[in-house]
């Protein structure tokens, strides 16, 4: 794979052999990042679980307390009557009928996340084909399927993320940016690493996190110490 030279130079800061404890790695993130834009600090959490059991699922949802550095724009499908209260809480997009039918006669996805009230499931089950591969599907399990939807919208709207395992066991999310130094970095991993431990599922076997990575937009990976306490 072709590396450009900022991150050959970033990498030889990098000891790929070393577990750094989380504050260090968080600053040597900050310290390789070379790229002229603000980059996305992201965590790859590697787990002792079977992601085709279902027992074995990890997934939720927590709000970062620093937030994500990003503004994630929101749907939410809902009746008609509650249409405003959606807006008024910050939603960007909000209907019902209408929002399928622009979704599927225009192909909209002008958006990050999608809640639902449980009353419209039935209709929004109808885009399962083209929001489920997207990763848009409304769920319970994520909040993003409530009654509550002006406290979903807040809580999206403050930083709150979804965490779950890929095929290959490994959970991906995004923490913050670099702009955010190594103080807020490290409170927003302490709470989604505590959010994935508190979720480990009772079939879990051996060593549940087998390994914790993070790494900026374009920097090198840099391997945290996951079971050191902060």
């Amino acid at each position: 794979m072709f590396r450009g030279k900022n991150y050959k130079e970033s990498a030889k800061l990098v000891d790929r052999s070393n577990l750094y404890d989380p504050a260090e790695a968080f600053d040597l993130v900050i310290k390789a990042s070379k790229a002229k834009f603000d980059e996305t600090v992201e965590l790859h959490i590697k787990l002792g679980v079977d992601s085709r059991h279902a027992d074995q699922q990890v997934r939720g949802a927590i709000v970062l307390p620093h937030g994500t550095g990003k503004t994630r724009k929101v749907l939410v499908f809902c009746k008609e009557e509650r249409v405003q209260e959606a807006i008024d809480a910050g939603a960007d997009f909000a209907g019902g009928q209408d929002m399928v039918d622009r979704i599927q006669k225009e192909n909209f996805f002008d958006y990050d996340v999608v809640v639902a009230t449980p009353d419209m499931m039935g209709t929004v089950g109808r885009l399962g084909k083209v929001l489920g591969p997207k990763g848009l599907m409304p769920t319970p399990k994520a909040g993003t399927v409530t009654p509550n939807i002006a406290q979903a919208v807040e809580e999206i709207k403050a930083g709150k993320i979804e965490y779950r395992l890929d095929k290959t066991n490994i959970i991906h999310c995004p923490i913050g940016k670099v702009s955010f130094g190594v103080d807020k970095l490290v409170d927003n991993y302490t709470t989604l690493l505590g959010a994935v431990n508190k979720a480990k599922p009772a079939a879990a076997k051996g060593q549940y996190i087998k390994s914790c990575v993070t790494a900026s937009t374009m920097g090198p990976g840099v391997k945290i110490n996951a079971a050191k306490q902060v």
